[in-house]
């Protein structure tokens, strides 16, 4: 398996065409890994916190100048 010193070596000798296909790539890829971390948090109740503070807010009325 690669280290990330030769995955940053490969990702520096790309031709401008393949290096802007890896970063659409990436840029997806790493989505879908955030995606799938808020999921398990949320399934895991991490988040229900800020979701009753949200829901409190939200019942408190109108929205505040910030």
């Amino acid at each position: 398996m690669p280290d990330v010193k030769s995955i940053e070596d490969a990702v520096k000798s790309l031709p401008p065409q393949d290096l802007a296909e890896f970063r659409r790539w990436f840029a997806e890829f790493d989505t879908a890994a955030w995606d799938r971390q808020i999921e398990q948090d949320l399934a895991a109740g991490k988040l229900d916190g800020l979701l009753a503070e949200a829901q409190a807010d939200y019942q408190a009325g109108p929205e505040r100048e910030l």
